[in-house]
């Protein structure tokens, strides 16, 4: 029955009714609530006002409680009773203690509902007290959690100083403190309101996410019974970056007397429940409908609870999935290694080989060098597991440098081919040769220069266990495989740092097998590094291969061989003519490539980055190229051991007068002290060559200037000869077509090259003087310009010449100058009659006189050419030197010409005689014109199949253009020519009625071919006239 009255003073309640949170303190508490007797009012009263201030807050809940107190007794007494009841009613008889137990505790509960329901306001009162004793225990907790962040905000910050100064990898100390507790502060991580309603799963959860580590441990052991079942789910709230040294004292850990997971010790605030909180007085108080007033909920729906241990298994995998995620979602490999070596501290088995990975992974991550420039790539553990062992590798060591490669490989790599070679013991599969396959596979695909580096800490010099690569033979094949395999050109030092290292084997002399079988080892050498459509490229790799199963006698051979091609290759190099070292083995039998790495090193030593200007230079140059085609100390064959000494020579000789330096040249031929063994036809040759190569790489033809003063000056080094000569006139005549401004193409110059390819230089003559006005009056340069385009001495050219200096003087109407040219072919081709034994008969006679006479013909007939006994000496010189077949032709043209030569001297002579002579004179020109008329008119009906030379003045236009083209354009072919029908007698003395017999005598001889041709008619014509 309760002790509580209901006599108090009235104004009381109401006065702390109409207090505010805020307003209440201790004083108010003990002038207010506690004269008032009520105990049920005083202890709702007091559940019922939630504070921020935690002494009053306690000062509310110690008055609660203690109002409660005697309630409570009373419950635990009626309890009590029933369980005595019960045990008086017992007979001993030894029935099952559990049947005894069951039927104790349902009376009990029985009596214990009736009580409740009796009592309302115990039973009320009893609630209210569990409330008040769950509220205090969160105090407690929350003034525990205050004092153990009791830190001003100053001393925070230092704290956070000291604490980036601290080395992240240290393990903090067993106990968290205040300087192990990052994220406290001197402030509440909650308000003490909140921290008092909240759900306490809530809480913990929002201490994780905040790294409240040290707040959240305090809650977990002072509310272990609650929090327990969802221990993961708060622990999954901690951020993945989060080290596990700073909230180890939370993670699981292992029981390995139970295989399982490790229940932890808790430290409630009160040993002993209160009746009010066991389960049989919350039962009664559910039936008899008494609700708690603002009950904290004990669980939450949404978290998955594990209120029971985890087993092993499921502790590894739960380790696993925390580790996987902490990696996918930040890339943290430390934050995951240190789960992982926390987790295996605790024993947590099936975590080695993933401890493993993890501090590969570190390594990786945080150990290896890293480019300035390079961004930092994201590792997970899928990526991790996909890469095979030589693609780790190369990440570890994907940055190293010269200097730190040997380091970072006893560092990096080699812990990790060790951990490899582990795991395949434990697999039951050992490899003894993993560790040097993948360092070697590593070695061959790496620079020359990280090659250099870890050849040069695996010196055979230096202690056994200091070399990274520890077997002499291997080195060699390595070395022989880089060195070979490699294309570069330029980092002779480097490979030459390279065979320094390289080990050195007192062999025996070689007998001749072993000779032959070593120089039949380099044979196929070379013939493995050829390119193929098979195998495009020898890789390092398959030259290893290549190299692996000879003996130490052919790898001491192949180094001797490696040593005379990096000589020669600095040579080669420094000639700035550099090849790879597997030129040397695929050239080792071809000539032809030898010959043009020669031509090469001669001609591009003249570069721009190794000017030679001084004779030293170029012996310098000459001594090298003969050092390299000889053989070695040891009877190696060096880069041009296909080639001569003359050979080298000549190719020396010929790339010097290639860059332009004649005076060098021509010092050398004559220096004492460089024999360059030539003589002077072989001089001549390479001189005649390479002026040459100027002339067709000239793109003017000027040869004061340019590559074409190369090519004359070129033809200065050696003797003078006929072809040095005529090869240098050629130039001259070169230089002076290209002054004449002959083109191409429109707007195009004519090109030096064009010049030497013309297969008709004379149309070259032809081109000057049909685009050039006044060349033909020029008759001695035109024919001078003939003679150096390698015509001299050739009378057939320089008849064609004149003609066509003829031919030109004829289109402009310069008679004179057209006669005096023709008179100079004639007397030309006279002499070429006379001084040759053949006489008429030899081709180039004929040819001679077939453009003669054509030139002759072609101005005697010209009807614009006044003077008529020029044109009648010119038609007699047609007739001695033409056809016979064409003789009819010839002697019309004569026949009309002469008609009217004496028609015109008839009427001069007309004015001194009278009578018939003004009569008959008349009539003798008519007579005259008519028989031109008829004539003329008989040979335009004719047809000449041989030569198309008709009368008209159209047609005589027609023929003039055709013979100008057609003498532009040798060479005249013709048939043969019987003998000459006219001599200067019958030129000087001739008639009308004689030239008419003359002529019908000349043409009666030649009647039976004639007729065949179809003039027969003119026998008739000469009778008619």
């Amino acid at each position: 029955m309760s002790t509580a009255t209901t006599s108090f003073p009235p104004d009381l309640p109401a006065q702390w009714t109409a207090l505010s949170d805020d307003g209440i303190s201790l004083d108010s508490v003990g002038q207010l609530l506690k004269p008032i007797r009520d105990d049920l009012w005083v202890s709702a009263a007091c559940v019922d006002r939630i504070l921020d201030d935690a002494t009053v807050q306690k000062s509310l809940l110690d008055l609660g409680l203690e109002r409660t107190d005697g309630a409570a007794s009373r419950a635990r007494s009626a309890a009590t009773r029933a369980g005595r009841l019960s045990s008086a009613g017992e007979d001993g008889s030894g029935e099952d203690e559990d049947a005894a137990d069951g039927s104790d505790n349902r009376a009990r509960h029985a009596l214990l509902v009736s009580y409740f329901s009796d009592e309302t306001t115990d039973a009320q009162l009893c609630r209210i007290r569990a409330v008040l004793l769950e509220r205090l225990d969160r105090l407690n907790t929350f003034v525990e959690i205050c004092r153990e962040a009791s830190v001003t905000d100053d001393s925070e910050e230092d704290e956070i100083d000291e604490e980036w100064e601290d080395d992240p990898w240290a393990d903090g100390p067993a106990e968290p403190s205040q300087t192990s507790a990052p994220k406290s502060s001197g402030k509440p991580p909650v308000p003490l309101s909140t921290f008092l309603v909240s759900n306490l799963i809530e809480t913990a959860c929002l201490l994780a996410s905040q790294e409240n580590l040290v707040a959240l441990r305090i809650l977990l052991e002072r509310h272990g019974s609650t929090l327990w079942p969802y221990r993961f789910a708060i622990l999954d709230c901690i951020p993945e970056y989060a080290l596990a040294s700073e909230y180890r004292d939370l993670l699981p850990s292992y029981d390995l007397s139970s295989d399982a997971e490790l229940r932890p010790l808790h430290k409630p605030w009160r040993e002993v429940v209160d009746f009010t909180e066991t389960r049989e007085c919350t039962q009664a108080l559910n039936e008899c409908g008494v609700s708690a007033p603002l009950p904290p909920p004990d669980d939450h729906p949404s978290l998955a609870a594990r209120p029971e241990p985890l087993s092993s298994s499921e502790l590894s995998s739960w380790y696993l999935h925390r580790i996987d995620y902490v990696l996918s979602s930040t890339g943290m490999v430390d934050a995951a290694l240190a789960l992982v070596q926390h987790a295996a501290s605790q024993g947590v088995p099936g975590l080695d080989e993933v401890g493993e990975d993890l501090s590969l992974m570190a390594r990786l991550v945080y150990d290896t060098p890293q480019a300035e420039d390079s961004a930092a790539e994201d590792w997970s553990p899928e990526r991790w597991r996909t890469m095979d062992p030589a693609e780790v590798i190369r990440a570890y060591l994907a940055h190293s440098t010269e200097e730190r490669i040997a380091h970072d490989i006893q560092r990096l790599v080699m812990p990790y081919v060790f951990v490899l070679e582990s795991r395949a013991e434990r697999a039951g599969k050992p490899d003894p040769t993993l560790a040097t396959r993948l360092l070697y596979d590593y070695i061959l695909n790496a620079p020359l220069g990280i090659v250099a580096a870890i050849f040069e800490a695996s010196k055979p010099t230096l202690p056994q266990g200091q070399r990274i690569i520890r077997d002499d033979a291997d080195m060699a094949r390595l070395a022989l495989a880089c060195l070979y395999g490699s294309d570069s050109i330029d980092e002779w030092p480097t490979m030459s740092r390279i065979f320094e290292c390289l080990p050195a084997w007192d062999t025996p002399d070689e007998d001749a097998d072993e000779a032959d079988e070593a120089d039949t080892t380099i044979a196929s050498l070379g013939t493995f590094v050829t390119p193929s459509t098979a195998q495009p490229r020898a890789t390092p790799s398959d030259l290893f291969i290549f190299f692996k199963p000879l003996p130490t006698t052919s790898l001491s051979r192949a180094l001797d061989v490696l040593d005379v091609h990096l000589e020669s290759g600095e040579i080669l190099a420094r000639w700035s003519v550099p090849a790879p070292l597997r030129w040397f083995l695929q050239s080792n039998g071809n000539v032809s490539e030898q010959r043009a790495r020669a031509n090469r090193m001669a001609r591009r030593s003249n570069a721009s980055n190794d000017k030679l200007e001084t004779e030293e230079d170029w012996e310098w140059l000459l001594e090298d190229m003969l050092k390299l085609c000889s053989s070695g100390d040891s009877g190696t064959r060096s880069a041009f051991c296909l080639l001569s000494r003359d050979d080298i020579v000549r190719i020396f000789f010929s790339g010097l007068l290639s860059t332009g330096n004649f005076e060098v040249a021509k010092r050398l031929l004559r220096s004492s002290s460089v024999q360059l063994s030539l003589d002077q036809q072989v001089i001549e040759d390479i001189c005649l060559q390479c002026s040459q190569e100027f002339y067709d790489n000239a793109t003017s033809g000027n040869y004061h200037f340019g590559d074409m003063k190369l090519a004359y000056d070129c033809l200065d080094v050696p003797a003078p000869s006929a072809r040095v000569v005529q090869e240098k006139e050629f130039i001259e005549a070169t230089s002076r077509l290209c002054s004449f401004n002959l083109m191409s193409r429109p707007g195009i110059p004519i090109s030096p090259i064009e010049i030497r390819l013309t297969k008709d230089r004379l149309s070259l003559v032809s081109r000057v003087l049909s685009s050039n006005n006044d060349a033909y009056k020029h008759t001695e340069v035109i024919l001078d310009l003939v003679h150096k385009l390698g015509f001299r001495g050739d009378i057939v050219a320089e008849v064609k010449t004149l003609a066509m200096l003829a031919e030109t003087a004829l289109q402009v109407d310069d008679f004179a100058r057209a006669y005096e040219t023709s008179e100079q072919m004639v007397n030309t081709v006279l002499l070429l009659h006379s001084s040759d034994p053949l006489g008429s008969e030899a081709p180039h006679i004929q040819e001679a006189s077939e453009v003669c006479w054509l030139t002759c013909f072609q101005l005697g007939r010209h009807p614009e050419f006044p003077d008529v006994q020029k044109k009648l000496a010119l038609l007699g010189r047609a007739l001695e030197f033409c056809p016979a077949e064409k003789i009819p032709d010839v002697l019309s043209t004569w026949r009309v010409l002469e008609e009217e030569d004496i028609a015109r001297r008839r009427e001069s002579l007309a004015p001194r005689k009278r009578g018939v002579r003004r009569v008959n004179a008349p009539r003798q020109r008519m007579t005259g014109a008519d028989a031109v008329s008829s004539l003329a008119s008989r040979l335009q009906s004719m047809h000449m199949p041989d030569l198309h030379i008709p009368h008209s003045p159209d047609a005589a236009a027609l023929a003039n253009k055709a013979f100008s083209h057609v003498a532009a354009n040798i060479p005249f072919s013709f048939g043969g020519r019987g003998r000459s029908y006219m001599s200067d007698d019958t030129e000087r003395s001739r008639s009308g009625s004689r030239g008419r017999a003359d002529g019908a005598h000349v043409v009666s001889e030649q009647a039976s071919r004639v007729l065949q041709k179809g003039i027969g008619w003119l026998l008739g014509a000469d009778d008619d006239v």
